[in-house]
């Protein structure tokens, strides 16, 4: 199985990478508080893909 090197990106890659990596806990956040007071089945597949896209960055699969 090959492993995925963020340090291989080109320079924008990786700054945006960084970046979406950054802004990914206050989307969360914002998304679990809105979900909590109406839940749509949008809003609870989105959370749902935000939190496995913050643990796949917690755990460096990303």
């Amino acid at each position: 199985m090959a492993r995925y090197y963020r340090y291989k990106l080109p320079p924008w890659a990786r700054h945006c990478l960084f970046v979406l990596e950054r802004i990914t806990l206050p989307i969360m956040i914002f998304q679990l508080i809105r979900t909590l007071f109406i839940p749509t089945t949008f809003d609870i597949l989105l959370l749902g893909m935000l939190i496995g896209l913050f643990i796949a960055f917690y755990l460096e699969w990303i």
